[in-house]
């Protein structure tokens, strides 16, 4: 059986430093990456989607934290064909991801800002998530194919948002594209009563590598803020409900990242130690206590962080709706990353199902 690493989507998330869960003496960067690193054994780093990673983070994440302890790094937005920020661009590039040199500049940047890692093995993957508008067909399987060549020898997962991709029909050429780059399928749970709901399958499109993100159940997700959308609290029965194919996962995988994305507060953090529980993982859980916000930075965001916005620009390669399927109301200027879902399909044999969380191997 291959090792289980649960974690959270975000271990800097200004809710959850402000929720308590942080003990005092651990409020800068550093203490707090260690105390969460002394607890999972995975996150996931979300920054990168906002701004290109540098390589100075990098290496601080790798020396603060634990041998065989991951890092899941989403891809820079332009990467996964968002609207991206001009302010955001390095050397005032701009944000447009159909001139080659413009992308082949990102590239060569988003690669050197994960490159520390990648030499210290603290890489468990580069996420692709890609945006609602993002649908099967030849455009897209294009995109992909340029995708693997940049990252050969990565580890990288692939979360899709359009439901159409683990559609009955669709499911298993969707599995058979990601096993032909080697890319792991991502899976995810999410509200399953909305048009635009993921199912929540998970197919196995690699061996090295299998991605479960949790997403919350919340019936906002399509309508709420960024808080009313992440704002869920699961119960162990909901989280026992993937047990057989978390462990049907992990008995098909070198490695199973199981995250919670609902960061709300300490929703995430405390569904990450139920889920270790219930994987068979003990997990060093502290009383909440009252402790006074860190009004420090931390060394691992972007400055100006955005709520979700999935809305494409128009005219964007990767935007191939007509007219009337774009949304109208649109600031694209607050693009931003979404977490969101995507992920995993396909036949009931490709179907997963295992974990306990285990450090190390298993």
């Amino acid at each position: 059986m291959g090792d289980i690493l649960v974690g959270t989507c975000s271990w800097t998330d200004p809710m959850l430093v402000r929720s308590g869960w942080y003990p005092a003496g651990r409020r800068d960067a550093e203490g707090r990456l260690r105390h969460y690193a002394e607890r999972f054994g995975v996150v996931e780093v979300d920054a990168s989607y906002y701004a290109l990673p540098g390589e100075r983070n990098s290496r601080l994440w790798a020396e603060r934290t634990p041998d065989g302890f991951v890092f899941d790094v989403k891809a820079f937005s332009l990467l996964t064909g968002h609207p991206t920020r001009s302010a955001v661009m390095p050397d005032g590039l701009p944000a447009d991801a159909r001139d080659p040199g413009v992308l082949n500049e990102v590239w060569a940047r988003f690669a050197a800002g994960i490159a520390p890692l990648r030499r210290a093995g603290r890489l468990g993957s580069v996420l692709f998530q890609f945006p609602p508008w993002f649908r099967p067909g030849a455009r897209a399987e294009a995109f992909l194919a340029q995708s693997a060549r940049r990252t050969e020898g990565w580890p990288v997962a692939v979360e899709f948002r359009h439901p159409a991709w683990w559609r009955e029909g669709q499911a298993d050429a969707t599995c058979a594209l990601l096993a032909r780059y080697g890319m792991a399928a991502v899976a995810v749970d999410m509200n399953q009563s909305l048009p635009s709901s993921v199912p929540p399958v998970a197919p196995v499109t690699s061996s090295r590598l299998s991605v479960v993100r949790f997403h919350g159940r919340s019936a906002a997700w399509t309508t709420g803020s960024k808080e009313e959308r992440f704002r869920y609290a699961y119960g162990d029965g909901e989280l026992a409900e993937w047990l057989p194919r978390l462990r049907t996962l992990a008995g098909r995988v070198e490695q199973l990242h199981v995250l919670f994305n609902n960061c709300c507060g300490d929703a995430a953090v405390r569904a990450a130690e139920a889920m270790a529980r219930l994987l068979g993982r003990s997990v060093d859980e502290h009383p909440l206590d009252e402790r006074s916000v860190d009004e420090h930075p931390e060394d691992d965001r972007p400055v100006d962080e955005h709520p979700e916005d999935d809305r494409p620009v128009d005219g964007h390669p990767l935007d191939d709706r007509s007219v009337d399927e774009r949304p109208t109301s649109a600031s694209t200027s607050a693009s931003t990353s979404t977490s969101t879902s995507a992920s995993a399909s396909a036949s009931a044999s490709a179907s997963a199902s295992s974990p306990g969380r285990r450090t190390g191997s298993s």
